[in-house]
């Protein structure tokens, strides 16, 4: 499982003319992508380390001041463009595969207490965001 994770000041997501989720201020946005290997121990690391991720103001973490976190899934995280123009995507799950770890990291995230936002799975999405710092980190679960 991989994310990219943004320390952000607002984030939106808009599907068809419709903000389907997001918040104002200071927060968390997430990319998430998944890969055919993935499980509920990727599902549980990616959902703590997210949530505990010390890079928001003053070293804090989403966890320390109740930050809300945006999720968005994002297959082309596992996208390949090593070679040629064109990247590959043999590496990102099918969506069958990837819907439910993403549903699981959201649901994770709550249960940790988080304030959670979402994307819509599958779905041709605008996201703004106002990136805070720029403070953006990639994270790979451990294999």
């Amino acid at each position: 499982m991989r994310a990219v994770v943004q320390r952000v000041h607002g984030a939106h997501v808009t599907v068809e003319g419709q903000v389907v989720g997001g918040f104002e201020g200071p927060g968390v946005l997430a990319y998430l992508g998944v890969t055919h290997d993935d499980g509920a121990a990727d599902v549980a690391w990616m959902a703590r380390k997210i949530w505990d991720l010390r890079i928001l103001r003053d070293e804090q973490s989403a966890s320390d001041v109740g930050a809300p976190v945006l999720v968005v899934s994002q297959f082309t995280l596992y996208g390949d463009a090593r070679k040629g123009r064109r990247p590959t995507w043999q590496a990102a799950a099918p969506g069958p595969v990837s819907e439910p770890l993403y549903d699981a990291v959201c649901a994770a995230l709550s249960e940790l207490g988080a304030r959670v936002e979402r994307g819509v799975f599958g779905a041709d999405m605008r996201i703004d965001s106002v990136n805070d710092g720029p403070i953006t980190i990639v994270l790979d679960s451990p294999r």
